[in-house]
């Protein structure tokens, strides 16, 4: 049987945008993935009441920004996980759950060398491939990462969740930061807005 090829995208998406699908798509192409499954993360506890939005609205904000593509798709595992969310318990239930599927994990290229410091990382190393999304100009050793990391080139785009967020609560515009429905969804659930 021939393995299905994933790649996992964790993040918080308080809101998904151009960056992260970008993203996704660049580790999906250079790394020859059959698809891309993003993953919103819980709320951290150290951040409960910090301003992240709802569960429920950064799922669906994913699910409008990834609906006309072919190759990604979400999932809720870790939404529905209770306890601190471990990307090693997460991926072994997901290869448990899979068995024809074939794992690696998406980080940003500042990450990579936080990667040995995660939770269980020699018995997640064997369960996934990491995929670092390297930037040009960016400072960390890629030689020292080979190992468990196959680096893919990502454009520098330089757009964040925050950037959105600060430019949505001020009124401010955020076309072509974040897909038309994730823009109308933000908009019609009036996240954002400065209550201050």
């Amino acid at each position: 049987m021939v393995m299905k090829q994933i790649g996992i995208f964790g993040g918080t998406f308080d809101p998904i945008h151009y960056g992260h699908l970008l993203a996704a798509e660049q580790a999906r192409e250079q790394a020859h993935l059959d698809e891309v499954w993003f993953m919103p993360a819980r709320i951290p506890p150290h951040k409960q009441g910090k301003g992240i939005s709802e569960e429920q609205h950064r799922y669906r904000m994913v699910q409008l920004a990834i609906a006309d593509h072919p190759f990604f798709r979400i999932t809720d595992l870790e939404l529905k996980r209770e306890g601190p969310s471990y990307t090693y318990d997460t991926m072994r239930i997901l290869v448990e759950r899979y068995p024809h599927c074939r794992f690696s994990f998406i980080v940003g290229g500042d990450m990579v060398e936080m990667l040995p410091t995660w939770h269980r990382f020699e018995e997640l190393s064997e369960l996934v491939q990491f995929i670092g999304l390297a930037r040009p100009g960016a400072s960390y050793d890629q030689t020292a990462a080979s190992a468990y990391v196959r680096f893919v080139s990502m454009p520098v785009w330089e757009i964040s969740s925050t950037l959105i967020r600060e430019k949505a609560a001020g009124g401010h515009s955020i076309r072509y930061l974040v897909p038309p429905a994730v823009e109308t969804y933000i908009k019609e659930q009036r996240l954002y807005e400065f209550t201050g």
